[in-house]
């Protein structure tokens, strides 16, 4: 770099190149691509300092000093910022403007330790303008925001890792707690345990068509003889009225409607007409992006944060980590421009709409989230730089900050009541319907709705004719209408997202890798939109609320999120607070308390919950189950049933358990002999789930049910002879079922794997078969993989020499990026993301990661494929497969040099990707390996017992 460079460092590779652009020459910028380092793991602490800070990597007895160590995949970044900062005059850290930020800009200082000046540049939109501005406006590191950002950090590893244990060894392991997010999935399991303890009561009324001059429109029952009609709100959760209504019968709705239709007629009592205004919505804060975009687009909030990240890096939009409503004055008047260019003159108010944000934290920027730029590009002028979700995502964000300064929308409701005399009794009628007089910011934008309970009582939007008091109507087609009252909806994670801000626990930036981390950790699944957790939630929230009742708390959970808003403030001390968080103040008991004095928890207690007085829903290592004892025998061994996996626990009731309970076995059902050898073919529900197997014909001492056709077994005689062969089983393709599969369907799969044909250049035979990746054909130690199961009954040679024609998996498929970045900043080529056997992967040609589980190709941005391609790197090569199986050769020191020279021979192997050497290890293989080690051990032993026995022998005619 030219001597009297200024260096500028970002957290992001893709902002890194356009800085670089607005800055020009005078400058160098680079990414450090997020943290450069973090709390050490247990292994990286040095031995003399593991008795200080062995357990958490934070000496709690001295002030919690954390230890922090440059990661192994940031050490050639860090190189590179240190020969970088060698011949530069200045360093202008350029990190995120919030916490997070504050905190990398901090570690970079720390770990670079720079003897040039240093300055803290912040920005919150990606523009020239934005940038030449924030280089002329620096400041110092903010150290208030800094030690907000390490305690939580702390707070968070002290938190995790004492309550986390707990789980592990009580519910089931690798299970997390965390402050936030087992406060998260308290909500949801709440909202599950009141939907599970909700009794729906039912109600009736009637609904009539009125019509007058040829008008016709729809109108509801509301009230009988001047009572009035019972409504879904009149309810409470155990299905009791809360108040003095009239609850109709099915048959007293029917009689009425009947009634109503034969009078024929009924005149207007009341017209009453109310205007109303409605005024917009304030612009875009990360919490209410995830809502809508969860709303309108179907986007998780993981996903709506990952878009939202790619459009801020690429400078459509104004950066999305904030709680502020409010906009510059620029942005105030593009967006007026915009609005009135668009929707004439009235679309805007005299005076600019000015919001005013409702949190009090300081760690966010000071803008709400909205188009870049001192005007704002239309969606359809930047589509073609973005792809469809960026298009979506944008689109929202632009119509939201628009609509944000136009006028209000004007409308008026107009409510008619009609009486009639029907059976004897006065019957009352209404409609209601609503006419905007004036749409205002509604021609942009309205804003989307979360499910809401008894919506059923909602009437219908209409128009209405022109009618007056006194008016005779026309009745017909008067319909009697039952209702159910239901249950609060369950979160969805829009919901979610609002319930958490409401609650004050966590902050926005959080809210996506919370919910995230919900699903991730299998405390809830996604049912559509809603959240369901699962009965391994109801485990973890039991015991958290029986012995981490403080920590589980909201009111606790949000205060800790005030506090520390105050450090960042300045106004509370990093040290003292932890102090009193973890040991414990006159306020409140510390962590280290609550986990020194836990005393004895009943882990079968925790992890059951009676649904019936004989049925109790366990959870065990492989899922929840129920157990059924038998009341006339109540010391005998409790009965197991299985519970569907997508049954949500709301839904196993009394009734849905006896049904469980009383279902025939499906198991073990007898599907006919196999024609070749007379054996009996049956379907079995095993433990890792559905196969078919092969057994023996059944004997006269064996006895079959009429009803299930189980094959019911007595108990079998000990006996000396060796144990009989394992008979042939198969599994079930994931398009099967127990139910419904035939004999002929078994047979074929009990017949894998296929033989297809012979290679003709070859000779090799080519099979297909199912394994534990999905279908797949072998020709040697060479496969490729197959579309769906049906392939391995229906491909022809044909078919697979056409497959084996084409380059080994990676190759063959080099146009099928599902999205493809810049090169990578190490090896220099492109990055890509691929569909592939095992999932989609990153890859730069040289180097390939999979996507966890959770993420979606969508999820990943440059600078995350980035960061994965260079943590697989720090990682090294794979070991081999196998390669533990060679300990033993360091029995035979002869046969050592053999063994080397195995090794050396397969060392090319490591040059293979990690997915390439999966493909060749198959199912089969494995089993193979197993057979011999099994028949090499059975003849150790046999050997063995033979010279025990001989000498024993030889012993024994000495001594004669």
């Amino acid at each position: 770099m030219a001597e009297g460079k200024k260096l500028v460092i970002v957290e992001s590779p893709t902002k890194m190149r356009s800085i670089q652009g607005y800055l020009g020459d005078g400058y160098q910028v680079l990414s450090s691509v997020g943290h450069i380092r973090d709390l050490a793991d247990k292994k990286d602490i040095p031995a003399d300092d593991k008795k200080a800070y062995g357990k958490y990597s934070i000496d709690v007895e001295n002030d919690f000093d954390p230890y922090y160590v440059v990661s192994d995949r940031k050490t050639k970044t860090v190189a590179e910022l240190r020969r970088a900062l060698k011949s530069a005059d200045e360093v202008l850290l350029a990190t995120d403007e919030d916490r997070e930020g504050e905190a990398i800009a901090w570690h970079l200082l720390e770990t670079l330790k720079p003897k040039v000046p240093v300055k803290r540049m912040v920005f919150h939109e990606i523009t020239k303008d934005a940038i030449q501005a924030a280089v002329g406006n620096t400041r110092e590191l903010d150290l208030a925001l800094v030690d907000a950002q390490e305690t939580r950090r702390i707070l968070d590893r002290l938190y995790g890792w004492d309550v986390s244990p707990v789980l592990w060894y009580k519910v089931k392991s690798g299970l997390s707690a965390g402050r936030v997010q087992s406060a998260a999935t308290r909500m949801v399991v709440e909202r599950e345990r009141e939907r599970m303890a909700f009794v729906s009561a039912e109600y009736w009324d009637v609904e009539s068509q009125a019509s007058s001059a040829g008008a016709a429109f729809g109108v509801r029952l509301v009230r009988v003889d001047g009572g009035q009609l019972a409504r879904g709100t009149d309810f409470d959760d155990e299905g009791k009225l809360k108040k003095a209504v009239v609850v109709l019968s099915e048959a007293d709705a029917e009689a009425l409607a009947a009634a109503v239709d034969a009078a024929g007629a009924a005149t207007v009592t009341k017209v009453e007409a109310k205007p109303g205004t409605r005024s917009p919505y304030a612009p875009f804060t990360t919490s209410t992006l995830q809502q809508e975009a969860g709303r309108k687009l179907s986007m998780s909030a993981k996903q709506a944060m990952s878009v939202a990240q790619r459009l801020y890096e690429k400078g459509y939009i104004t950066y999305m980590r904030t709680d502020s409503v409010a906009l510059s004055t620029q942005a105030i008047q593009a967006a007026r421009s915009q609005a009135v260019a668009l929707y004439g003159d009235a679309a805007v108010p005299l005076k600019p709409r000015v919001y005013k944000s409702k949190s009090k934290n300081a760690q966010e920027a000071h803008e709400a989230i909205r188009p870049s730029g001192e005007t704002f590009r239309t969606p359809a002028s930047v589509s073609s730089g973005l792809d469809r979700e960026e298009q979506r995502l944008y689109d929202l964000i632009w119509k939201r900050t628009v609509a944000s300064q136009m006028s209000d929308a004007k409308y008026e409701t107009t409510t008619v009541t009609l009486e009639a005399q029907a059976a004897g009794k006065r019957v009352e009628f209404t409609a209601s319907g609503t006419v905007y007089t004036f749409k205002g910011f509604l021609e942009a934008y309205e804003e989307g709705r979360d499910e809401k309970r008894n919506a059923q009582d909602s009437s219908a939007d209409q128009s209405l004719p022109a009618v007056a008091v006194g008016d005779e109507l026309a009745m017909s087609e008067s319909v009697a209408k039952g209702h159910r009252t239901t249950p609060k909806p369950r979160y969805t994670e829009a919901s979610l997202v609002k319930a958490l801000e409401e609650h004050g626990i966590g902050r926005p930036s959080t809210f996506a890798s919370i919910i995230g981390t919900v699903i991730d950790r299998g405390y809830a699944t996604k049912r559509g939109q809603a959240l369901v957790p699962t009965w391994l939630a109801f485990s973890v929230v039991r015991l958290l609320e029986q012995h981490f009742a403080d920590l589980i708390d909201y009111d606790f959970t949000a205060a800790l999120e005030d506090d520390l808003d105050a450090i960042a403030r300045g106004e509370q001390k990093r040290v003292e607070w932890l102090k009193s968080f973890y040991y414990g103040s006159e306020k409140q008991v510390g962590l280290r308390q609550v986990v020194d004095n836990l005393g004895e928890i009943d882990a079968r207690a925790l992890n059951s919950t009676p649904i019936t007085d004989d049925a109790t829903l366990r959870f065990g290592k492989y899922g929840p189950y129920l157990e059924v004892v038998d009341p006339a025998n109540p010391d005998a061994k409790p009965r197991i049933v299985n519970v569907p996996e997508d049954l949500a626990p709301d839904e196993l009731t009394a009734a849905k358990a006896r049904e469980l309970i009383d279902a025939p076995v499906a198991g073990d059902r007898v599907l006919g002999e196999n024609p070749e050898n007379g054996k009996v073919i049956v379907v079995k529900d095993g433990r890792f789930g559905p196969y078919v197997q092969e057994n023996d014909p059944v004997s006269d001492d064996d006895a079959v049910d009429e009803a299930t056709g189980e094959v019911v077994d007595k108990p079998k005689k000990k006996s000396k002879k060796e144990a009989a062969p394992k008979p042939r089983t198969a599994s079930l393709f994931r398009s099967m079922s127990v139910d419904t599969i035939d004999l002929d369907t078994a047979l074929q799969l009990l017949s894998l794997p296929r033989v297809v044909g012979t290679d003709p250049a070859t000779g090799e035979e080519i099979t297909a078969q199912n394994g534990r990746f999905g279908p797949y054909l072998k020709k040697g130690t060479d496969s490729r993989s197959l579309e769906s199961e049906s392939q391995i009954f229906d491909v022809t040679l044909e078919q697979a020499l056409e497959l084996y024609a084409q380059p080994k998996y990676g190759a063959r498929k080099a146009s099928s990026a599902l999205k493809e970045f810049e090169a990578d900043p190490v090896s220099g080529k492109p990055i890509r993301i691929r569909d592939g056997r095992f999932g989609a992967y990153v890859t730069d040609g040289e180097t390939n990661v999979t996507i966890p589980r959770g993420q979606t190709p969508d999820d990943i941005t440059f600078e995350i494929a980035v960061q994965m391609l260079a943590d697989k790197r720090a990682k090294g090569p794979a070991p081999k497969r196998g390669a533990a199986k060679k300990a033993p050769a360091k029995k035979a020191p002869a046969k050592k040099s053999a063994a080397k020279k195995t090794a050396a021979k397969k060392a090319p192997a490591k040059r293979r990707t990690e997915r390439a050497q999966r493909d060749e290890v198959t199912d089969e293989d494995k089993a193979a390996a197993r057979s011999a080690a099994a028949k090499k051990a059975a003849a150790t032993r046999k050997a063995n017992a033979i010279a025990k026995a001989d000498a024993a022998r030889a012993a024994s005619r000495a001594g004669s």
